[in-house]
């Protein structure tokens, strides 16, 4: 009987994350800022000539439109 329970307890942890896994990939894009340095310029990089930059991938969040609340009857 412990078999029995711990093959189907098995079988679930098995199961369940590739059924999360099915679902896309979050939209992203990238957004980059210019380095700044202590006095307040941008730093260029030596090599190209053109100012240092952090990019980062950033999530889109999407807004939802919900329904109006009901105004309450007096």
């Amino acid at each position: 009987m412990k078999h029995l329970i711990f093959a189907a307890g098995l079988a679930l942890a098995v199961a369940l994350p590739t059924a999360y896994a099915a679902d896309e990939a979050p939209k992203t894009k990238k957004v980059c800022v210019d380095v700044q340095g202590k006095d307040g310029k941008p730093v260029i990089d030596p090599k190209t000539k053109k100012p240092k930059q952090n990019c980062k991938e950033v999530k889109i969040r999407e807004k939802h439109d919900g329904t109006k609340v009901p105004e309450k009857k007096k």
